[in-house]
């Protein structure tokens, strides 16, 4: 991956809709290449794909919880854990972790009431589930705005 190809993924990640023909400026090549290039960052799987950015409050989503949780450690366990979590909507961000807790957990309700209905109904009812810790978000103090490219 050269420099033209950081390039064209900082850009992207500030525009995903940029046109060929104004990324290709911005970057510096004529439309062609760039899109070749673009098509071979798709291939190689360095893009994964694009997405719209919602405003979650839009979607009545704006409450939101991180979720500390403890599962057995059992293989069989973890794995029928993780795939349920596949089926709950309202987990939109999860990630195993080394130590303790095992899993951590961002949620995007409507409110107190919804959070409280997850976590009675679905997040404690869990296979193999041991604690579940919530911290409530009261700011996003920084928001994603994709991973640095630069070496």
């Amino acid at each position: 991956m050269d420099a033209i190809d950081r390039a064209i993924l900082r850009e992207l990640q500030a525009d995903g809709r940029l046109s060929n023909q104004e990324l290709a400026a911005r970057v510096g090549l004529t439309p062609s290449p760039c899109m070749r290039r673009v098509r071979q960052l798709e291939q190689d799987g360095v893009i994964q794909g694009y997405r719209a950015v919602i405003d979650p409050e839009a979607v009545d989503r704006g409450f939101e919880v991180l979720v500390s949780i403890e599962v057995k450690r059992d293989r069989e366990v973890v794995e029928a854990f993780e795939a349920a979590l596949q089926d709950i909507p309202d987990v939109v961000e999860a990630y195993r972790l080394f130590g303790s807790p095992g899993c951590l957990l961002r949620i995007a309700v409507a409110d107190l009431r919804a959070y409280e209905r997850l976590w009675i109904e679905k997040l404690t009812a869990l296979t193999g589930v041991t604690e579940v810790n919530s911290q409530i978000i009261m700011k996003r103090v920084k928001e994603p705005t994709g991973l640095p490219v630069d070496p």
